[in-house]
Formats: C-alpha cells, structure tokens, sequence
C-alpha cells in the first residue's frame, strides 16, 4: 500500500456558523433526504452551504431570512 492510502481524510474548516439539518432544510425548502445528502457532502458550514445554494439559484425562503 502507499502511503496515501493509510491517510485518515482531512478534516474540513467550518466557515461561519454551523447549521443544522433541519435548519438547512427549512430555509431552503428541501426534502430531508436532499437536505441530508447536502449537508454530509458539504459539511455544516452556513457559509459554504449558502454558496452551494446561491450557484444552484436557489434563494432562501422569505420567513428564514427575517428570522436573521
């Protein structure tokens, strides 16, 4: 085996504060299961999701952005 291939994956820096799922999931209307796919993809990050979100065009849901 290389090296490489022992490597335990790196962790990934949290940008900005984390979100729950069902957070993620409700300020963009997502189903559960694309909100968990998301989310273990990409991490908990607000920021990062937010970014995938905005690329996707997919804005956030009008109640979620006055609760910020």
């Amino acid at each position: 085996m290389t090296e490489d291939a022992n490597r335990t994956p790196a962790r990934k820096v949290i940008r900005g504060r984390p979100y729950s799922i069902t957070e993620f999931a409700r300020k963009y209307r997502l189903d559960d299961e694309e909100a968990k796919r998301l989310f273990y993809k990409f991490g908990p990050s607000a920021t990062e999701l937010d970014l995938l979100m905005a690329a996707k065009r997919k804005p956030p849901t009008l109640f979620s952005a006055i609760e910020h």
